[in-house]
Parts: structure tokens; sequence; C-alpha cells
């Protein structure tokens, strides 16, 4: 049987334990379809009025309320998580965290983090209603340390949001082995109308893979608006299953042998010449 993944769709907000009951609902749904691997958006457990808020609940790696919430929920239901992006704490940068993305396993333990790279320092809209925002205000870069693990859908590898604009970090990946690249995402409503959905096939097309892209939705607390429209996304670029609106998820199975048969007809990844 192939495997079925699931992308997580949320709309949350500065209230913790209320985001995670919604996130463990979703979860629980997704493990009791079928699903071996399930993804929730970046700040699935919080979204503050201001970018600093997040401060304040910022974990210790490797423990903390959100963390030990994520490790009972993927035991309980049996269920391989990724977790979109958790506040971690950075001893040398107090003022900062890590936008980190963990991945635990069917027994709850973590086997995986990736640091969002690429920061979301932007405008986006006209030049009179313009909204700014300034990640690196709260948050620090990851290093350049492409992560890949293995999981029951395939070689998973990780990446966060505004990552998707910069495709060198997926060839990396791919450089790994990855059969299967994760974005999670708060995608703004006036950049996933422009280009989620496009971004999201191109990474699929010129790396062959399957895309799993769990996406916040809606309006939150400080007033964005965030675009949902989670997906995955074939190796072919066809969108298998797509959640538009509203809390829910986007669920689709994984053919490894049709892949491995698109990737050996078509060997795109074989003729790289590199510059």
């Amino acid at each position: 049987m192939n495997p079925r993944i699931a992308a997580l769709q949320l709309t949350s907000t500065d209230d913790v334990q209320a985001n995670l009951q919604t996130a463990g609902r979703l979860i629980a749904a997704a493990a009791g379809a079928g699903a071996v691997l399930a993804a929730l958006p970046e700040n699935f457990a919080f979204m503050g009025a201001r970018e600093r808020d997040k401060l304040a609940l910022a974990e210790v790696p490797g423990q903390g309320p959100i963390q030990d919430r994520l490790a009972a929920m993927a035991s309980r239901h049996r269920i391989w998580l990724v977790a979109g992006t958790v506040p971690l704490k950075l001893e040398q940068d107090p003022r900062r965290v890590a936008a980190a993305c963990l991945v635990y396993d069917a027994a709850g333990t973590q086997v995986a983090r990736y640091d969002k790279i690429h920061l979301f320092d932007v405008e986006v809209g006209g030049s009179v209603d313009a909204l700014r925002y300034r990640e690196s205000a709260s948050i620090a870069a990851g290093p350049w340390q492409p992560v890949v693990v293995d999981t029951p859908a395939g070689r998973l590898g990780l990446s966060v949001c505004y990552d998707l604009r910069f495709p060198e970090l997926y060839r990396a990946l791919v450089a790994q082995d990855a059969e299967l690249l994760c974005v999670p995402a708060a995608f703004t409503e006036p950049t996933g109308r422009a280009h989620w959905e496009l971004l999201l096939r191109a990474r699929a097309v010129e790396n062959l893979c399957y895309v799993l892209a769990p996406g916040q939705v809606g309006r939150h607390p400080d007033g964005r608006g965030t675009w949902g429209h989670s997906m995955v996304v074939g190796p072919w670029g066809e969108v298998l299953a797509c959640q538009a609106a509203g809390e829910g998820m986007a669920m689709a199975e994984v053919e490894p042998e049709r892949q491995l048969d698109q990737r050996r007809r078509f060997p795109v990844l074989t003729h790289r010449r590199d510059a």
C-alpha cells in the first residue's frame, strides 16, 4: 500500500492551548484517515499581535510544553509529525529565537531539526499601503545546513515558508537524496495569491519530488491575512490535494515506484552542469 501524507491547515492565534487543541484534532483526523506522516504549518502554536511576542514563550531545545505536547500527539496517534516551526531559545542571542522545524517519529522521539534559513524581511503591497515584515528582528537565521531524514513516506527534506523562493536549498536537499520536500508556511494573502502554487509546483517539477505544503489561513491577531491553500504536489507538478480555505487538511498518496520510474525516464537530475 502506498503511504499517505497530510498537510494540516490552521488559523493560529495568540492562544497557545487553543492552537495545540486544534493541531491535535487535525493530527488525530489525519491518522484516522491512514496518514503515516502529517505536517503542521509555520507558527502553528502561536501567532501574536507582534513578531517579538514569540520570545516570551520560546522553549529550550528538547523541553517545554509545546515540544512535550508534540511528542505526545505523535506517540498517541502513531504518526510521524513535522511540526511547522517552534520558537526555540538561542544561548548566543537572547533577543531572538530560532524558527525550528522539528520532526517526530511515531514513537514521539524528535529525530530531526531544521532552523529556517531565509527570513521574510520584505514589503508587500503598494507604496502607500505596503505591509512591512522584519522577521530578522525576532528570529535568527539558521545555518546553511540542509536537513534530510528518512520517514515511512520517503526521504524527507525540510524547509520553511520564505525558503521556497530559493531553489538552491532544494537542490542541496535532493543532493542528499530527498524524495519528498516539506514547506510549512504562513504565506501572506498577496504573495500567496501570486506565487504560492506556482513556486510549489516549480520546486516539485525541477526536483521530481513530492511537495507537502501545510499553510496558515485566514486573519491573525497582528492583522495579517494568510493564504491557506495547503496542498500536496506530485513529482510531475500536479496538485494531488488542496485545502483552499478554512481549517482542514490536504491528503494524498505517495507513489514511490511511479516517482522512481519518472526519474528514470526523465533523468533531469543527472543532466545538471555546474557553472
